[in-house]
């Protein structure tokens, strides 16, 4: 079984979710990533992690054991930025 590492997997989803904004860190297989599309716009939570699921093929559950993520619009991150810098 292979390791991945953060930027491979980067490069998965911006590839599959043209004009996404992609942050990944891990150790080789526990991942998190936070993505930014608009093509999340109007979906729900399940269907937007669905959306990146797809983006990674099978590498989910192989090379990549476990991967966290938190998936944004732009106006949801720009709302969730402007909520934790006022705290």
């Amino acid at each position: 079984m292979n390791t991945m590492q953060s930027e491979e997997i980067q490069t998965m989803i911006e590839r599959g979710l043209p004009g996404a904004e992609v942050q990944v860190t891990g150790d080789g297989r526990h991942f998190d990533a936070v993505v930014i599309s608009e093509a999340f716009a109007g979906k729900g939570l399940l269907e937007q992690h669905r959306m990146v699921y797809a983006t990674l093929g099978g590498k989910m559950g192989g090379d990549i054991h476990a991967l966290t993520m938190r998936t944004y619009t732009r106006e949801q991150w720009e709302q969730a930025n402007t909520q934790t810098e006022g705290q």
